[in-house]
């Protein structure tokens, strides 16, 4: 590593550790900078605005997202409590940043956001997070209807969007009703997805499969 990409990581631990102590809105660029030991010119060479540090972090809980599901999925299993281990995974992965939850998504939620999830600067972070939803499908015993194989990974990652979403205004002790949540909906998704098998019900199902695409598309 180079004493640039040094200096570059050293900004985003010192920005990530003052966001979990001391929160979003009470970080500053000068702040950071003091910290870290540099100018406030160094710091904002390296990143321009909260917002990229915010990015930074995006990045961060996905690559930590992704290690840890990896370690508690099994080969076998069914989607059920595959599904069950990848999102409460997620949760754990993200409970340190809970307290700035909703500053973070006011950064994401504008279009122009670098931090929005869905727009093209976050390709990396998304892909890293739709990999996660991929794995757990394609190691799923037994495996998901046919059908849907392609196009379940996406879904899901949107469904953990909504999960996340509920996760920041959530302000019970430790965000259980956050894990009751997954634990009460999966099921039921998982239950729903069986019904693809149905002939009458499977026609439904294409439909809805042409709908998300043509949305995403």
């Amino acid at each position: 590593m180079t004493k640039s990409e040094q200096t570059r990581q050293l900004v985003a631990d010192v920005a990530l550790r003052m966001f979990r102590e001391i929160g979003f809105a009470k970080t500053t660029m000068r702040a950071i900078a003091g910290e870290a030991g540099i100018s406030v010119g160094n710091a904002y060479y390296y990143f321009a605005s909260k917002d990229d540090l915010v990015h930074e972090l995006y990045l961060q809980v996905q690559a930590e997202h992704a290690a840890k599901a990896a370690e508690e999925l099994h080969d076998s299993g069914d989607l059920s409590a595959r599904l069950k281990t990848v999102l409460h995974a997620g949760l754990d992965v993200m409970a340190p940043y809970h307290r700035f939850g909703a500053d973070f998504v006011a950064t994401a939620i504008r279009p122009t956001s670098p931090v929005n999830p869905f727009a093209a600067g976050s390709t990396t972070a998304r892909e890293a997070s739709l990999s996660i939803f991929r794995a757990a499908v394609d190691g799923a015993k037994p495996a998901a209807p046919k059908k849907l194989r392609a196009d379940l990974p996406e879904l899901l990652w949107l469904y953990y969007m909504g999960i996340t979403l509920f996760w920041v205004y959530d302000t019970s002790e430790g965000q259980q009703r956050t894990r009751r949540l997954v634990d009460g909906s999966v099921p039921l998704i998982t239950r729903g997805l069986s019904l693809a098998r149905i002939p009458g019900v499977g026609k439904i199902l294409d439909d809805v499969l042409s709908l998300s695409r043509s949305v995403r598309s």
